[in-house]
């Protein structure tokens, strides 16, 4: 659930909802990926096991395989729990792209909106329907608290955040990413639903691929067997992403509202959290997932890290 890694050179840590990043001297990053699992942007009481590997593990596949189409910050993945790659500098908006109509996007078209981020939605879709073109919905975070907000691409050049270029930039290789993303999924048998990127600079002012990618924490997938009948009869998509999550928390009274009670889950669904995660890895990388030791993880972890930086 947490870490306090000895390293040297430490400049700064950062503690995000799931990660936990230790900035070096060295313009060096070590991001460590824990259990926590976070939803309506608040943090779980309880790990899942093997998410954090999971997560990372995904998150390395992923940026290697897209490491033609954009670079990226990785360097190497010392610990299954453990990325470590170049320091950059943050572009503070989240290119989400979506192809279907699910999540966020069919809660709001089902307000009655037909625009989302200032793209446009069709009339007449169902909830799992996939849009004529991917669209991108971009999000950035609320001036006040932490939580995402929706804004158009021209409220994000008004404000100063990126400049026309770098958006269509980001813009480009964000669509270059989903269609490798879901190429990658096609052949595992799944669909690619929704994303989102992160991007920064790096020293020399290059646009980066930062944090992770097509994670079941940055992404939602479904299977392909089936998706079109369950369409056609109305039913829910099977999906391997946190939606079914937050699902979970609504229909036990919880979206994150103020003077909402946080569900209790119990061990047996955290259980089967863990197994939809690992179920996830396995169905997008083709790999068997290897279960690392947890008898000791920040041990584990600690004595990786420093094999990795012994001079």
């Amino acid at each position: 659930m947490h870490s306090d890694l000895k390293l040297t050179g430490v400049a700064s840590k950062y503690k995000g909802k799931v990660r936990e990043v230790y900035a070096l001297e060295n313009d060096m990053l070590v991001m460590v990926a824990t259990d926590r699992l976070s939803a309506f942007d608040v943090v779980m009481p309880k790990g899942i096991p093997y998410k954090g590997q999971i997560l990372n593990q995904i998150a390395a596949h992923m940026l290697k395989a897209t490491a033609d189409i954009v670079p990226n910050w990785l360097v190497a993945t010392p610990d299954p729990n453990v990325a470590v790659g170049k320091a950059c500098e943050p572009l503070k908006v989240e290119m989400v792209i979506r192809g279907y109509l699910a999540g966020h996007a069919a809660r709001e078209y089902a307000l009655g909106k037909r625009t989302l981020c200032g793209a446009n939605m069709p009339d007449g879709m169902r909830e799992n329907d996939a849009f004529p073109e991917p669209i991108i919905t971009p999000a950035t975070k609320a001036e006040q608290g932490d939580h995402d907000e929706d804004i158009t691409p021209e409220e994000l050049i008004e404000r100063g955040i990126v400049t026309a270029d770098q958006y269509d930039q980001l813009a480009d290789y964000t669509r270059a990413l989903f269609a490798r993303g879901t190429e990658m999924a096609k052949a595992q048998g799944l669909i690619l639903v929704d994303t989102k990127y992160e991007f920064g600079r790096d020293a020399d002012g290059t646009i980066v691929l930062i944090d992770e990618i097509h994670t079941p924490d940055s992404s939602r997938y479904f299977y392909a067997d089936g998706y079109q009948d369950r369409q056609d009869n109305g039913e829910p998509q099977r999906q391997l992403s946190k939606e079914f999550v937050r699902r979970w928390l609504i229909e036990n009274g919880f979206q994150g509202k103020a003077g909402q009670q946080l569900p209790v889950m119990s061990d047996a669904y955290i259980e089967s959290v863990s197994e939809r995660y690992i179920e996830l890895y396995e169905h997008i990388t083709g790999n068997a997932f290897q279960k690392a030791d947890l008898s000791n993880v920040a041990g584990r972890i600690q004595q990786n890290l420093d094999a990795f930086f012994k001079p």
